[in-house]
């Protein structure tokens, strides 16, 4: 399997590059998952999880909640689109929004304990994760038992209800 992140920045300053963005995209088209992230907190238990989104078309985010009461969730959209869904418990499709980069950065915020997931719509999207620490990859997510796993075969048959 790819790896899953960059390594996180460092220093008192971040400002996203060109360069890095470069990197990033790069990054996410050669990874077996079709995304990559680049954290942008400085240590992995900061209590704000900030994050850079390089996602291409065909990635499998699996449908999730974040069950704890201080798991909300935002997204920025920086370039590129999304559809964005929400789910009941049992799977059934809540919403659904197309969310874009243009013409204005598209914003996505839900709260704790809300079943969601998106497809990327475009190659090359970019998007800005923000939501509480610190991580515990035991308390984070809660994967939806009404969806496939990742890796599994019936992945690209699920996804194509959502297109």
């Amino acid at each position: 399997m790819s790896k899953l992140a960059l390594d996180n920045v460092s220093g008192d300053f971040f400002q996203l590059s060109e360069k890095m963005i470069e990197s990033g995209l790069r990054e996410s088209r050669k990874s077996d998952r079709k995304r990559m992230i680049l954290p942008i907190h400085r240590e992995q238990d900061a209590k704000v999880q900030r994050m850079i989104n390089f996602l291409q078309p065909g990635t499998y985010i699996r449908p999730h909640k974040h069950p704890l009461d201080h798991a909300s969730e935002s997204l920025v959209i920086i370039q590129g689109s999304i559809r964005f869904y929400t789910f009941d418990k049992g799977g059934i499709v809540s919403r659904f929004n197309k969310v874009n980069s243009k013409p204005l950065p598209g914003v996505v915020d839900i709260e704790p304990r809300v079943w969601h997931s998106f497809i990327v719509l475009e190659d090359d999207t970019i998007l800005f994760e923000c939501k509480q620490g610190p991580y515990d990859a035991e308390t984070d997510k809660q994967f939806a038992d009404w969806s496939p796993e990742e890796g599994s075969n019936k992945v690209k048959e699920w996804m194509k209800n959502f297109n």
